[in-house]
């Protein structure tokens, strides 16, 4: 039984150096081929932060909507018709939905309902890899909610934006070896609601 373990172990270590040698052979084999400067490896980890912003943001806004199509007093109807992430939560106060990108970053959306079913607050939780991945898109958050929505007030690392009868709340909430933000829209007019 002893031989058996100490082959088998062997054959394992044996696999790994292989399998070492062989990612190491490709990228040496690559950057030979290649004349463009390989990225850092720090970048393979992480999205492009603006395209990630994007993809949270949803498509260009029209005129009314706060995030990825949907107005505050929207019905469960257009939030599920429109919503191209996983669904994954439905309760009676709120849907959840998610998405991941190739980096294994993680965006989760919660719309929170009213009584009668109607959008009343949207937030955002972004899981991130590192805290480069959660600057740049700290960064990027703040130069779009700035330009759309005019000057903010700042505080450490939290930003909140007040205009057009909505309230975007930005949270950098990286603890320890866990990034990421969380975005809050809540709407500052109650007649928004009532309106729909």
């Amino acid at each position: 039984m002893k031989r058996f373990k100490t082959g088998l172990a062997i054959f394992i270590f044996a696999l790994a150096i292989s399998g070492c040698d062989t990612k190491t052979n490709e990228k040496t084999e690559a950057a030979a081929d290649s004349p463009a400067v390989e990225t850092p490896a720090t970048n393979e980890l992480n999205s492009d932060q603006s395209a990630l912003l994007t993809t949270i943001l949803g498509a260009e806004q029209a005129e009314g909507t706060v995030l990825r199509g949907i107005s505050f007093g929207d019905p469960v109807s257009k939030i599920k018709a429109s919503e191209n992430f996983e669904m994954f939560e439905e309760t009676a106060d709120h849907l959840g939905y998610t998405a991941e990108t190739p980096q294994l970053e993680t965006i989760d959306v919660q719309y929170f309902l009213t009584p009668d079913k109607k959008v009343n607050r949207i937030t955002i939780d972004v899981y991130l890899n590192s805290p480069e991945a959660t600057k740049q898109l700290w960064n990027a958050g703040k130069n779009y909610f700035t330009k759309r929505y005019d000057a903010p007030k700042e505080e450490p690392n939290q930003v909140t934006w007040n205009k057009k009868s909505v309230r975007v709340n930005m949270e950098d909430v990286s603890k320890g070896k866990d990034f990421g933000l969380k975005f809050q829209f809540v709407p500052t007019d109650k007649n928004v609601l009532a309106a729909k």
